[in-house]
């Protein structure tokens, strides 16, 4: 076993032992869920017995969690830097838990768009908090006017657009991969003015 392996070992048996107490089992209670023995148990928590993946499957689903993120590898990068989009004024962070999710926040200074044939629709969904200032969501025919601290979450298969309202604001956003996919699609080519979309 190399010092990676023994690493990642003790740290599954601390995660099983964090699982249980979090949710105030004891051992006896855990090990009656994971149709073990206590002392079985007790031995896995403590590195004095090898563990095994048919029970490391059973205590996950006991413990109401899933293989992966019970053996998930703490030693990834915990700190992630922003990719930076100057030009639309976007920074965005990857989320490695669900590489489907990316979050980006946006400063706007602009209205939304008057014309609602400007507003877009694509497949996915949208969640945003604004930051700081008024944000102005056109939704369908509808006009939310979002404060700070508020937040909005809608299906992106509705039209839509944001913009500011009464000076800039600044907004983080949470995109699945079809929002995000359908928002780098409509962004406009540089230089040309566009709609203001996070």
């Amino acid at each position: 076993m190399t010092q990676e392996d023994g690493q990642l070992d003790g740290l599954v048996r601390k995660r099983i032992r964090a699982l249980r107490v979090a949710q105030g089992w004891s051992l006896g209670e855990l090990a009656a869920r994971a149709n073990l023995s206590q002392s079985s148990l007790s031995r896995i928590e403590n590195g004095q017995r090898r563990l095994a993946l048919d029970q490391l499957v059973t205590l996950a689903r006991a413990l109401d969690t899933t293989l992966d993120q019970l053996v998930e590898n703490a030693a990834d990068e915990v700190v992630i830097s922003p990719t930076v989009d100057a030009a639309r004024g976007l920074l965005r962070w990857p989320v490695k838990g669900d590489p489907g999710l990316s979050v980006m926040r946006q400063r706007m200074t602009g209205p939304p768009p008057d014309n609602p044939a400007r507003m877009r629709a694509h497949p996915g969904r949208e969640w945003l908090v604004v930051l700081s200032g008024t944000a102005v969501l056109l939704l369908g025919h509808r006009r939310y006017r979002i404060e700070t601290n508020q937040a909005a979450e809608f299906p992106t298969m509705m039209p839509h657009a944001i913009g500011a309202e009464g000076g800039p604001c600044e907004i983080l956003g949470i995109f699945d991969r079809d929002a995000r996919r359908g928002h780098q699609q409509d962004a406009p080519a540089a230089g040309a003015p566009g709609p203001a979309v996070p």
